[in-house]
């Protein structure tokens, strides 16, 4: 694997207790649901649990198939350091040049000729805890892409995806939950330890 430390985004925040826990399991980045699902949250609220987070992590805004007044309100209301949505998105949102992006590519989708640097790959549907197809993202990683992996990973199974894809990150949403939309602490603090302990050894 590439020297440097693994990546890892916690996505999914939507209480003080999950985005504390997981600033204290040292993680890199923090995701906010604005896409329909369980975990969706309205900019304000997410600015608000955000804000011990500001300086220390990246705030991650994550959405898919945004419109305009859904962007702006979201770059006005919370302010993230990171814009994640589909890479074909990108083309029509105008965003600022110092805004940072982390385009999803889908398994199961055709692959454009032309690869960001860096890319988040996600099964069909986010946030549904089903494991994505590990073989693909491999051979995108192969391309020198700064691959995060992202699709069904849990405690259990993020240190094998982590051999067999050599990932530059890992992000994580239902697989740290007691409940939909509901982090567990432990499980917090134990995918974390388990995907550095992975990255390190391979």
């Amino acid at each position: 694997m590439a020297s440097g430390a693994l990546w890892v985004k916690i996505c999914g925040m939507t209480t003080p207790e999950a985005v504390g826990c997981a600033l204290d399991a040292g993680v890199d980045a923090l995701g906010f649901v604005f896409a329909p699902s369980v975990r969706r949250i309205d900019p304000a609220r997410a600015a608000r649990l955000a804000a011990p987070a500001r300086g220390r992590v990246r705030c991650v805004a994550v959405m898919r198939h945004p419109d305009a007044d859904a962007v702006a309100a979201v770059l006005a209301d919370f302010r993230p350091d990171v814009l994640q949505t589909d890479l074909e998105d990108f083309a029509g949102l105008g965003l600022p040049a110092t805004l940072e992006r982390l385009p999803v590519l889908r398994a199961g989708c055709d692959l454009p000729e032309t690869v960001p640097a860096r890319v988040l790959f996600e099964g069909p549907v986010s946030g549904a805890g089903l494991v994505t197809d590990w073989a693909s993202a491999a051979a995108l990683r192969a391309r020198s892409v700064e691959l995060v992996l992202a699709g069904g990973l849990d405690e259990r199974n993020v240190g094998a995806a982590i051999r067999a894809v050599q990932p530059w990150g890992v992000d994580v949403s239902s697989g740290v939950e007691s409940a939909p939309g509901t982090k567990s602490a432990e499980k917090i603090v134990r995918f974390v330890a388990a995907a550095r302990a992975a990255h390190r050894e391979s």
